[in-house]
């Protein structure tokens, strides 16, 4: 059974529980949504997008007591938790002020008829999202789909269920109808139960590489569209050619940021030999200037893991490897004190055969390794079951476009660390998912385009 409850990461203390619903409560929900789109799919879409500018402006002035609350959720430092909710801003603004263009009908020619393409909401759509980014991965689902003229319900991750309460407060603060938005505590079951219903439409999961396997399997069973954005390993190649400064400052921050708790985190630094002494010598200098404490404290760079679980996992991994022959350059541990709190890592020396070589790391540990050449630089980048994002680092961004190409990935930034734009397509390849959110691909996922043709009088 699910627990939905406040454990605070920096404290491993439980600050608030919160009952699973019903299987009546999750009914009502789900009929609420289904007559709610009836009604949203007539509203015009600038009356919906009016609607996205209040949920967007109310972020806004709550952003204060939004990142206080996870803060204590997950344990992301607040000068994080506040840039995460300028990002949420930007994407219900982007989404208020160009999605309606992107609605509009198109019209074909054709021999003797008239035709239009018209975009339609599908109906109810059931989110189910992780606890990294806790306001954020909602924005990305809810702000396009609900544009077309979808419904949602929301299903959280049991650990963030203030953040979940706080966004359903905020649809229904910006004048929201009953049913538009719906958060749900739901058991594994009872998300199930919706997936199967008919009158959910699509589902859209951002997680683990098994959920998202057992969400695909079921959805396809019942013909339902599924977006899935999963694990990932991501590649940061630093060229013999980079600026190492650079390379070395966007790494720390691609790496550490969150605690390293992000699906496209540059978890595999793959580095040219020429540099690759240089490099990992001011990398190591660099983990070692890493501020970990507090979180609300604003020189704070690294609080907490999300759980105490999470850092076992971890920690797991990293021990496995060292005992394989893989060497601990610095970190390698918990810290002592209360909490989830681990130690800043660097591993090198890890080869094929080992775990994490194939795993994704989803903490503070970052791993380097030695690339011979440009060639074996761009095979490690693809020795992988994922391809969610890349980074190449090098002062010659005309030859880095051409080598995006050659990587298996969805995403690639050149000079700077991976990220996130309301306006960038977000997914991966292989087994980091499939679909896109964010940008005007984030509308294009959950819509019925329907053809509508006027054949000419004869």
């Amino acid at each position: 059974m699910i627990s939905y409850q406040v454990t605070n990461p920096a404290t491993g203390e439980v600050e608030a529980r919160y009952d699973t619903a019903s299987d009546a409560a999750i009914s009502e929900a789900l009929e609420s949504a289904h007559q709610a789109w009836r009604s949203w799919r007539t509203v015009a879409a600038d009356e919906r997008a009016a609607l996205l500018t209040r949920v967007a402006d109310l972020h806004h002035q709550r952003r204060n007591e939004l990142a206080d609350i996870i803060v204590r959720e997950m344990g992301k430092p607040k000068a994080q938790a506040l840039g995460e909710l300028s990002i949420v801003v930007d994407i219900y603004r982007y989404y208020a002020d160009n999605g309606p263009g992107w609605l509009a009908p198109e019209s074909i020619t054709t021999a003797g008829a008239t035709a239009q393409v018209r975009k339609q909401g599908l109906g109810v759509l059931l989110g189910i999202m992780p606890w990294n980014f806790p306001y954020y991965q909602v924005a990305r689902f809810a702000a396009p789909n609900l544009l077309n003229g979808n419904t949602i319900l929301l299903k959280h991750a049991p650990q963030c269920p203030e953040s979940a309460l706080a966004i359903e407060q905020i649809f229904r603060d910006a004048g929201a109808d009953e049913g538009l938005y719906t958060n749900i505590f739901a058991s594994n079951e009872q998300v199930s139960s919706l997936i199967e219903d008919p009158r959910v439409l699509g589902v859209s999961l951002t997680g683990s590489e098994r959920a998202g396997a057992a969400v695909a399997e079921q959805a396809g069973r019942h013909l339902k569209k599924v977006v899935l954005e999963l694990g990932g390993s991501d590649p940061y190649l630093v060229l013999a050619d980079a600026d190492l400064e650079q390379a070395v400052t966007h790494a720390i921050l691609g790496r550490f940021g969150n605690c390293g708790q992000a699906c496209n985190a540059a978890k595999r630094i793959i580095v040219e030999d020429s540099v690759y002494d240089a490099f990992l010598a001011a990398f190591e200098q660099g983990i070692g200037t890493i501020k970990v404490g507090d979180p609300m404290a604003d020189d704070t760079v690294m609080g907490p893991m999300s759980s105490e679980q999470a850092l076992v996992n971890l920690d797991a991994q990293v021990q496995d490897a060292i005992s394989q022959g893989a060497r601990l350059v610095t970190g390698g541990k918990r810290l002592e004190r209360a909490g989830a709190w681990y130690a800043p890592t660097l591993l090198v020396d890890v080869t094929p055969d080992m775990r994490v070589f194939h795993e994704e790391l989803f903490g503070p540990v970052a791993v380097v390794y030695r690339a011979a050449d440009l060639e074996q630089a761009i095979a490690l980048a693809n020795d992988s079951q994922y391809g969610l994002g890349a980074v190449i680092q090098t002062t010659d961004p005309v030859r880095a476009q051409a080598l995006a190409d050659r990587l298996d990935v969805g995403m690639v930034h050149i000079n700077e660390p991976p990220g996130s734009e309301a306006e960038l397509p977000f997914g991966g390849v292989k087994r980091s998912g499939f679909g896109r959110e964010l940008g005007k691909a984030g509308m294009d996922e959950f819509v019925n385009r329907q053809m509508v043709k006027v054949a000419q009088k004869r």
